[in-house]
C-alpha cells in the first residue's frame, strides 16, 4: 500500500483553483461589461415593444387629423403631410422589428440602436411640427383650436409613450415646445393686441397646458426609471448570491482536499502499522509515524485557520495589548522555525536594531505573523540560501522585514497573495502546500494593530515583506 504524494494533491489542487480564479475573473469583467449594456438594452426593447405595440393607434390618429385637414383646409397639404409621416412610421417601425430580433448582449449595439431610435423620433417630430405649422399658418390669425390640441396630444402621447428613453422624450417636447408656444406668440407679434385680448388668452391657456405635459413627462420618466433602479437592484442581489454560492463552492473544494490529503496519509499509515508489515523493521515503522504526525500537523494547523478566519469575520477575534519588543518577538519566532528551515536548507539571519523595538500588540497574534512570513520565506527559498530579517526603529513606527531570495512573486498577484483560499499560481510554488488563508489573516491581524503588511519582489530574485506599526 503507497502512501499519497502530497506533491501530486498540492499541484492538482493548485491548477484547480487557479482555473477557478480565472473563470471568476473573466466572469467578473463580463458583468462589470454588461451591466451598462443590460439597463440600454432594455430601454431600447422597451421603447421599440411599445411602439409596435401603439402602430394602429398611431394610425389612427394621423387618419383622423388628415381627414380634418383635407375637408376643412387644404387636402393638397394633407396628403403631403400623411405622406411624409407615414415615411417615418415605416423607418421606425421596421427598426422596431430588427431590435425585437436582436439577440442583444452587447453595449456597442445597444447604443447603435438607441442613436438609430433617436433619428426616428427626430424624423417623425419634425414632420408632425411641419404639419402644425402649415395648419396654423393656413388658419391666420386668430383662434388655433385644431392645430394646438393636435399638437397638445402629441405632446401628451409623447410624455406617456417615450420615456423609455430621455434624450426622445426631451427632443420631442423641446421640439413640441417651440411650435406650441411659437403659434400664439406669431400671433400676438403681428396684431401685438391689449393684454384683454383673446390672443393673450390663447398664450397663457398654451403655458398651462405645457405645464401639465411637462409634469406628466417627468412623473412617467420618474416612474419607469424607478422601475428600472429596482430591477438593477435585483440583478446585484442576483450575482451577489451568485458570487456567495461560488465562494461557498470554492470554500468546500479546498476544504476537502486540504483535510482528504492528510488523512489520507494518516490513515494509509496506521494501516500499514496495523498489519504488523513493518513490526520486525522499526526504522520504517517509525519513518511511517513521522509522516503520519507530519499531516496530523497539517490538520491542526488547517483547523486552527478556519478558526481564526471565522473569527475575524465575525469580528469575534479578541486582542491583549501589551507593550512587546518586536526584536525578542522576532528572535523567537526565528529560534521556532529553526528546525523547520533546516529541513529546506535554509539559514536564518537576523539583523537586530540598537534601539528597542517597543510596539503595542497581542504577543501571539504578531508571533502567528511572523511565523507565517517566515515559513513562507523558508518553503519558497532555494536550498542552500538565506532569508534576512530586520527590525527598524523610525519616526514613522517600527517596521519589521522579512526577506528570501527564492523565486520571487510575478506582478498582478497581489489578489491571490492576500487573498483566501488561494496561492500564487507558479510552477516553481505548487510543490508548496498550505491553505492560503496565512497572508489574509495575517493582514486582518495587522489592521487590527493599526498598522499593516506589504511586499516587493521581483522574479528570479526574491521577496520582501513588511508588517508595520505605528509610533507607540
Amino acid at each position: 500500500m503507497s502512501l499519497m504524494s502530497e506533491s501530486d494533491m498540492t499541484a492538482a489542487r493548485s491548477a484547480r483553483m487557479a482555473l477557478g480564479l480565472w473563470m471568476r475573473r473573466v466572469g467578473r469583467q463580463k458583468l462589470r461589461f454588461e451591466s451598462g449594456a443590460t439597463r440600454l438594452e432594455k430601454q431600447v426593447r422597451d421603447y421599440s415593444g411599445g411602439g409596435l405595440a401603439l402602430f394602429w393607434k398611431r394610425q389612427g390618429i394621423y387618419a383622423g387629423a388628415a381627414f380634418l385637414t383635407s375637408c376643412y383646409y387644404s387636402w393638397q397639404i394633407s396628403v403631403m403631410c400623411y405622406l411624409f409621416i407615414q415615411a417615418a412610421e415605416t423607418f421606425e417601425n421596421s427598426l422596431a422589428l430588427r431590435i425585437r430580433s436582436w439577440k442583444g448582449g452587447s453595449l456597442r449595439e445597444a447604443r447603435h440602436y438607441r442613436n438609430l431610435l433617436v433619428v426616428s423620433s427626430i424624423f417623425s417630430s419634425v414632420t408632425i411640427c411641419v404639419f402644425i405649422s402649415l395648419v396654423a399658418r393656413m388658419e391666420g390669425v386668430g383662434n388655433h383650436f385644431m392645430p394646438l390640441f393636435f399638437l397638445f396630444s402629441a405632446g401628451l402621447f409623447a410624455a406617456i409613450n417615450n420615456h423609455q428613453i430621455p434624450q426622445i422624450l426631451f427632443l420631442r417636447l423641446a421640439m413640441y415646445v417651440v411650435i406650441f408656444l411659437s403659434i400664439p406668440i406669431k400671433d400676438l407679434w403681428v396684431v401685438w393686441p391689449p393684454l384683454s385680448s383673446v390672443l393673450w388668452l390663447q398664450l397663457f391657456t398654451c403655458l398651462f397646458v405645457l405645464f401639465f405635459v411637462v409634469e406628466c413627462a417627468i412623473i412617467y420618466l420618474g416612474l419607469y426609471r424607478s422601475g428600472l433602479d429596482q430591477l438593477d437592484q435585483l440583478r446585484l442581489e442576483r450575482d451577489r448570491v451568485q458570487a456567495a454560492y461560488e465562494v461557498k463552492s470554492q470554500f468546500v473544494s479546498v476544504v476537502s482536499h486540504e483535510l482528504r490529503t492528510p488523512l489520507t496519509s494518516i490513515n494509509g499509515a496506521l494501516g500499514l502499522l496495523r498489519t504488523g508489515a513493518y513490526a520486525n523493521d522499526p526504522e520504517k515503522a517509525r519513518s511511517i509515524l513521522e509522516v503520519a504526525h507530519k499531516n496530523s500537523m497539517r490538520l491542526s494547523a488547517l483547523i486552527n485557520d478556519l478558526l481564526d478566519l471565522q473569527k475575524l469575520e465575525a469580528g469575534h477575534m479578541s486582542y491583549a495589548f501589551e507593550q512587546v519588543d518586536l526584536s525578542s518577538l522576532v528572535e523567537d519566532s526565528i529560534e521556532g522555525i529553526a528546525g523547520f528551515a533546516q529541513t529546506y536548507g535554509v539559514s536564518l539571519r537576523f539583523d537586530a536594531p540598537e534601539a528597542v523595538a517597543l510596539v503595542s500588540a497581542d504577543r501571539a497574534r504578531i508571533q502567528q505573523v511572523m511565523d507565517n512570513l517566515l515559513s513562507n520565506a523558508v518553503k519558497f527559498s532555494h536550498r542552500g540560501g538565506h532569508v534576512d530579517v530586520t527590525v527598524e526603529v523610525t519616526d514613522e513606527g517600527v517596521r519589521a522585514h522579512v526577506r528570501d531570495h527564492g523565486t520571487g512573486i510575478p506582478e498582478g498577484a497581489r489578489e491571490k497573495v492576500f487573498g483566501k483560499f488561494t496561492q500564487v499560481d507558479s510552477s516553481d510554488r505548487r510543490a508548496h502546500g498550505g491553505t492560503g488563508l496565512g497572508l489574509a489573516i495575517a493582514q486582518e491581524i495587522m489592521q487590527a494593530h493599526g498598522g499593516g503588511i506589504d511586499y516587493e519582489s521581483e522574479v528570479g530574485r526574491g521577496t520582501k515583506f513588511t508588517i508595520t506599526f505605528p509610533p507607540s
